[in-house]
């Protein structure tokens, strides 16, 4: 159980470094980089002459003069990508959110980009060793078709730079940022919230007492083994209520979850023990949250940058607006899912463990805080975050999604009669209000402009 954690989380940290796409080229230029000459050595005199032509065609000299040359350069540019991409993760952090640094160190154009050049440079400097000079002692050898090759990477390389360097202009705008992290949120809750959850009967004779259950290390709750649980409360004939989200932060000693028996009876020392060390195996902590379990981290990202642009040293409200519209895009996006927490039900169909995920008001909740507490003060950003509830209540037509947008809306409208906005601006905003309450009737005025009669009240 344990394994299939790690592998899952491997997979992911992988994903997210500079060196393993850098390193695995570097391994297979070096192999290369012996073979081919030796390759050179056994068929090059066998070439026919239209071959040998498209080949390199210089003496020992000049080819280390040729491989040393490839060689210098292309360290150079690998030093100059390096510097690049440092300098763009630095501005990321500091413009937009250090949680950011994950969406940039995942790129595979980046990845791919080192490996090619240290791949290059590695290479050449391998095919170097092979070049004898003619002496006395023997022939010298050139070995025409690594050296070609040396010259074809090298022409590669120069591609790849130009490309690059126009990849890195791209990267950097605000709106690849946001549509890296929206895409990225997108999967995680399509993963985290399938359609295909039925519902399971809930276990009888619990037993009177419930038992905490404590995790044994601290960070932020990555994953926890839905295997590893369900096997758990099996083996120790118990009921386990999970009470932690995934990016939820743990103290090692402090209690995370709740047991019962299903005996009737309470949970001793020896169970307690094994019911513990079944769940602490299936979890996965660090101290930095990513998007394998976490439904929030999504969001959360694009809410720093909302919150970043609209601090006074930044002061920019249109990134905020179109980080507010991803946002509006993966609520909506929600419609039809079954959020909230999840019940592992045995063989039989009894629900035996109960895992925690945010439900679909705690989602919109966490957007609105954000955004009321920082955003009210701007007029559009102001209008955006009324018509992020209008689509919201668009697209959602269960009761409890409905229920949380009137909440919402009632606290939206406190907070635009407390802000500092002059009273054009909230007249508008009265209009937007009025909008959002004929969403949630199934009307959609054009404009914002209110319309009566939609039976819509807020509770």
């Amino acid at each position: 159980m344990k394994r299939s954690v790690d592998t899952s989380l491997l997979k992911d940290s992988l994903r997210t470094q500079l060196w393993p796409a850098p390193l695995l080229a570097v391994v297979v230029s070096v192999t290369l980089g012996q073979y081919l000459p030796f390759l050179d050595g056994l068929i090059d005199e066998d070439l026919p002459s239209t071959v040998s032509g498209l080949l390199f065609g210089g003496g020992p000299e000049a080819a280390r003069s040729l491989l040393e040359t490839i060689a210098s350069s292309m360290i150079t540019v690998t030093s100059l990508t390096f510097s690049l991409t440092v300098v763009t993760l630095q501005l990321a952090s500091s413009q937009f959110s250090p949680r950011l640094l994950r969406t940039f160190t995942r790129d595979r154009f980046v990845h791919n980009t080192l490996a090619l050049f240290l791949a290059t440079f590695t290479f050449a400097l391998t095919v170097l060793r092979s070049v004898r000079v003619e002496t006395s002692e023997g022939e010298g050898f050139v070995p025409v078709i690594s050296v070609t090759v040396a010259f074809l990477l090298t022409l590669g390389s120069v591609v790849g730079l130009v490309l690059f360097l126009a990849h890195l202009a791209q990267q950097i705008r605000v709106e690849t940022m946001l549509r890296d992290v929206h895409r990225e949120a997108d999967n995680a809750l399509t993963q985290i919230f399938s359609d295909d959850n039925e519902p399971a009967r809930p276990p009888i004779g619990l037993g009177a007492g419930e038992t905490l259950i404590e995790n044994s290390t601290s960070g932020f709750l990555l994953r926890l083994d839905p295997d590893a649980a369900l096997t758990t409360a099996k083996d120790t004939g118990t009921f386990i209520v999970v009470d932690v989200m995934p990016g939820a932060s743990l103290v090692k000693g402090v209690p995370f979850a709740r047991a019962w028996s299903l005996d009737g009876g309470s949970v001793d020392a020896e169970r307690r023990k094994a019911i513990s060390k079944g769940l602490n195996s299936g979890v996965a902590t660090g101290f930095e949250r990513t998007s394998t379990q976490d439904a929030g981290f999504g969001l959360q990202q694009l809410l720093d940058v909302a919150s970043r642009a609209l601090s006074p040293g930044i002061n920019d409200p249109t990134t905020a607006i179109h980080a507010l519209s991803h946002v509006a895009s993966v609520l909506c996006g929600l419609a039809g899912r079954k959020t909230g927490p999840k019940i592992l039900q045995d063989d039989d169909g009894v629900g035996r463990v109960v895992l925690q995920y945010p439900t679909f008001p705690y989602l919109l909740n966490l957007a609105m805080e954000q955004m009321l507490e920082y955003g009210m003060s701007d007029p559009r950003m102001a209008a955006r975050i009324v018509q992020m509830l209008r689509e919201v209540a668009w697209v959602h037509d269960s009761a409890e999604a409905r229920s949380a947008v009137i909440e919402q809306l009632s606290r939206t409208r406190t907070a635009a009669d407390e802000s500092n906005l002059d009273s054009h601006v909230k007249e508008k905003l009265a209009a937007e209000f009025a909008a959002v309450e004929a969403a949630l009737g199934s009307a959609w005025p054009v404009g914002g402009a209110p319309i009566s009669g939609t039976g819509v009240t807020e509770s």
